[in-house]
C-alpha cells in the first residue's frame, strides 16, 4: 500500500523482470531457496496488471481457450484444457457471461468491470500458479465488486497460493481480509507486517490512528506528500521509514532475509545475473503456438463485419467516383492525359487506404501483444506471420474490386490480359503499401502517433513516383527516395500495360509537339518497356523488405521491454 508515486508498481515490475527502460535494480532473487529466472518465474507466477487487455471481439470462453491452447503444458490434452476452463470459469464466477463478448470501449457493449476483472484473475489461475501478483486490481470498480475481485483472492489464498496485492487506499472491509500489509513511500519500505502492528508502530512515533478510523486512509494520509509541504514530508517519510528499519519489526525482517542469504548466497543467483535466463519461456509449440493465435486473430476479423463491409463499400465508392470522373476516355492527347493520371490515382488511393486500414487494426492490438509476449504465451514471428495470413485475402480482394470497377469505366486498353495484368499491379502496390503500414505501426508506440507519422514519410516517395517529377530529373542525393519508392514501379508496369502495344495516338493540334505512340507516352516519363519484369521483381522486393523491417521493429519492441 502507498500513497500514488509510492513505488508500488514498479516495485511489482522489478519482482517480475518488468521494469522499465532507464530502470535498474540490483539484489537477490530466489524462491523456496530456488534460483529465479525470468523463465522459470514466468512459468511459476501470474502477474495481473492494472489495465485490462483483451481481444474485444470474443467471448469468455473462446478468450480462456486460447489462453488454455498457449499457457498449458503441450502434453495436456485437449478434453483437459477444456475441464479446465470450465472449472476456472465457474470458480471466478463467470458463468453467467461464458458466451457473452467482452467487448471494446467505446465500440462494442460487453463485459462490467468486475467480470473483466474477474477475466483477467480467470486467464492467470488457468495453469495453478502457486504465486500470483495483482497491481491494483480493484481501480476504476465500485465498493460492491471491489470487495468480490479481493473475496475472490482471499479464496485462492486461502488454497494454499501466495498473493501479492498492490492497492492505492481500500475500504475499511477489504483492508480487513489482508493477512499482512508493506506500507511504501518515496520508493522505500515504511512499514511490513499485520494491521495491528502497523497501528502499533505508528501509534509510537506519535501517528495515533482513531478508532473509528480507516486505517488504510490513516496509514496512507500519513505517508503523503502534500503539496506545498514536500520537505517537511519528505523529511518526516524518510525518518518513518528509517525508525521501521531500526525498529523490532523491520530488524527481524532483515535478519530473516540475511539468514536466507547466508544459507544459499552459493546457490542463488543474483538480480542480474542468470544461468538459466536462456531457458524458454513458452509451453505451447511453435506450431500449438500458430495454431491458437491465427485462429484468434481469424475469429477476431470474422467478428467484426462491419469493418469488412465498411472498407469494401469504401473502395466501391471511392472506384464508382474515380470511374465516373475518368469516364471513357479516347485515346487521344486529352485521353493520354486523363489516362496517366487515373492510373497513378489508382496507387495513391491503395496506398493511403492500406496503410491507413494496417495502423488502426495492428497499431491497436500492440499493446495485447507485448503484454502476452511478455507472459510467455508466444513468440514474435507466430504472432507476426498469423497477422500477415488472417489479413492478406483482404488486401487481395480489394484491389481486385477496385480494378474490376475502374478499369472498364475509364476506357483503358481492352484486353483480358492486360485487365488481370493491371489488377497483379494494382494488388502488388497494395501489399507494398500494406508492408508499409506494418512498418509504421511496429516503429510507433501509439495508433495517433503512427497516424500523425504516415503521412509525411509517404508523400516523399509519393514524389518521385515518375508522375508529378520525371524520374530523369530526380536529384542525384535524393535517387535513393526513387528506387525505394513503390509508386515509381507500380506507376512504370501500368503505363507500360497500357501504352506499349498502342502504336498510334492522334494529334488534334498539328501546331503541338504530342506522342503519336504509346512509346512515345512511355519515353516522355522516361520509362521503358523492357524495365516491365524489374518493376514487378522490385514490387515484390519491397513487399519483403518492409515486412522484414516491420518484423524487426517488432522484434525490438520485445527486446526493450525485457
Amino acid at each position: 500500500m502507498g500513497a500514488s508515486g509510492a513505488g508500488k508498481t514498479t516495485l511489482l515490475n522489478a519482482l517480475t523482470f518488468r521494469l522499465a527502460n532507464g530502470l535498474s535494480a540490483s539484489g537477490l532473487m530466489a524462491a523456496n531457496g530456488q534460483r529465479i529466472s525470468p523463465g522459470v518465474l514466468t512459468s511459476r507466477m501470474a502477474y495481473v496488471q492494472q489495465d485490462d487487455l483483451f481481444v474485444g471481439t470474443l467471448t469468455v470462453t473462446e478468450h480462456l481457450m486460447f489462453q488454455a491452447a498457449v499457457r498449458m503444458d503441450r502434453q495436456i490434452p485437449r478434453n483437459q484444457r477444456i475441464k479446465r476452463v470450465n472449472e476456472v470459469i465457474n470458480e471466478l464466477a463467470l458463468s453467467k457471461c461464458r458466451n457473452t463478448m467482452i467487448g471494446i470501449p467505446g465500440r462494442k457493449k460487453g463485459l462490467s468491470g468486475g467480470e473483466m476483472k474477474r477475466l483477467s484473475f480467470a486467464s492467470e489461475v488457468l495453469t495453478d500458479p502457486p504465486l500470483m501478483l495483482c497491481d491494483e486490481p480493484t481501480s476504476g470498480l465500485d465498493s460492491f465488486m471491489a470487495h468480490q475481485v479481493v473475496s475472490i483472492l482471499k479464496t485462492l489464498a486461502a488454497r494454499g497460493k501466495t498473493i501479492v496485492v498492490t492497492l492505492h487506499q481500500p475500504s475499511s472491509e477489504l483492508f480487513a481480509l489482508f493477512d499482512k500489509i508493506l506500507l511504501m513511500a518515496e520508493g522505500r519500505v515504511a512499514f511490513m507486517g499485520t494491521a495491528a502492528q502497523a497501528c502499533t508502530f505508528f501509534k509510537t512515533l506519535g501517528a495515533v490512528c482513531p478508532s473509528n478510523y480507516n486505517p488504510a486512509d490513516f496509514f496512507v494520509q500519513v505517508l503523503a506528500v502534500v503539496p506545498g509541504r514536500e520537505q517537511t514530508c519528505k523529511h518526516a517519510i524518510e525518518t518513518t521509514c528509517d525508525t521501521f528499519r531500526r525498529s523490532e519489526y523491520g530488524a527481524n525482517i532483515v535478519l530473516k532475509a540475511e539468514a536466507v542469504h547466508g544459507e544459499y548466497k552459493d546457490t542463488l543467483r543474483w538480480f542480474n545475473h542468470s544461468k538459466n535466463s536462456s531457458r524458454s519461456v513458452y509451453k505451447a509449440s511453435w506450431r500449438e503456438q500458430f495454431r491458437a493465435v491465427l485462429w484468434r486473430s481469424w475469429l477476431s476479423v470474422i467478428k467484426e463485419p462491419i469493418l469488412i463491409k465498411v472498407r469494401f463499400l469504401q473502395t466501391i465508392m471511392v472506384s464508382l467516383l474515380i470511374g465516373v470522373i475518368y469516364f471513357g476516355q479516347r485515346i487521344d492527347q486529352d485521353g493520354v492525359m486523363n489516362i496517366n493520371g487515373a492510373l497513378f490515382i489508382f496507387l495513391t488511393n491503395m496506398t493511403f487506404q492500406n496503410v491507413f486500414a494496417v495502423i488502426n487494426v495492428f497499431c491497436a492490438e500492440l499493446p495485447i501483444f507485448l503484454r502476452e509476449h511478455k507472459n510467455g504465451m508466444y513468440r514474435t514471428d507466430v504472432y507476426f506471420i498469423c497477422k500477415t495470413l488472417v489479413e492478406a485475402p483482404i488486401f487481395l480482394a480489394i484491389p481486385m474490386i477496385f480494378t474490376a470497377i475502374v478499369y472498364p469505366m475509364i476506357g483503358l486498353y481492352p484486353d483480358v490480359k492486360h485487365f488481370f495484368v493491371a489488377t497483379a499491379i494494382v494488388a502488388l502496390v497494395g501489399n507494398v503499401s500494406t508492408s508499409f503500414g506494418y512498418l509504421i505501426s511496429c516503429i510507433s508506440n501509439r495508433v495517433s502517433v503512427a497516424l500523425s507519422i504516415g503521412p509525411p514519410v509517404i508523400i516523399p516517395f509519393l514524389l518521385f513516383g515518375g508522375f508529378f517529377l520525371n524520374t530523369a530529373s530526380v536529384p542525384s542525393y535524393f535517387v535513393w527516395f526513387s528506387y525505394l519508392s513503390w509508386f515509381r514501379y507500380g506507376n512504370e508496369a501500368l503505363l507500360i500495360n497500357q501504352w506499349s502495344e498502342i502504336d498510334s495516338i492522334a494529334c488534334t493540334r498539328s501546331n503541338v509537339t504530342c506522342p503519336k505512340s504509346g512509346r512515345m507516352v512511355l519515353q516522355t516519363f522516361n520509362f521503358k518497356k523492357e524495365d516491365f519484369w524489374i518493376d514487378i521483381i522490385c514490387l515484390f522486393a519491397l513487399i519483403i523488405a518492409f515486412r522484414f523491417l516491420a518484423f524487426f521493429a517488432l522484434l525490438s519492441k520485445t527486446f526493450r521491454s525485457k
